[in-house]
């Protein structure tokens, strides 16, 4: 796993996936368990801070992106009745996407906050719900 062991575990959800999410019935309290077990390595690496993450019951397949500094992102969420995995330009554009989450800054961080396009749902073992 790629987050570093001295960093608390930051989970966030973007705002698509927050939109999948609700529709799935899916609470913040079980993304939140989920990561704690993608941190265990109860997960599919896909590489380049990619995981594949089975939620609802194994229902739905949820895409997490980190690229170090404890920064976990919920981003893309699929049905397992609709599709089996997602495709490699989906894998490339995704390990793309967290490579740049990992370089952001705190300032862009409190902006992507702000604008409502994360939203933070745990931190460490404390919920934000």
């Amino acid at each position: 796993m790629s987050k570093p062991e001295d960093e608390a575990a930051r989970v966030f959800k973007s705002a698509p996936f927050a939109k999948a999410a609700k529709k799935a019935l899916i609470k913040d309290e079980e993304l939140c368990e989920a990561i704690g077990e993608v941190l265990k390595g109860q997960c599919d690496d896909l590489g380049g801070g990619v995981y594949k993450k089975r939620l609802n019951k194994n229902r739905h397949r949820s895409i997490v992106l980190s690229k170090g500094r404890g920064l976990w992102i919920c981003e893309y969420l699929f049905a397992k009745k609709d599709r089996d995995n997602i495709d490699n330009n989906e894998l490339e554009g995704f390990r793309k996407l967290a490579k740049a989450f990992g370089a952001v800054t705190d300032k862009q961080l409190s902006k992507l906050l702000a604008d409502k396009y994360l939203t933070e749902i745990c931190n460490g073992d404390k919920a934000k719900v």
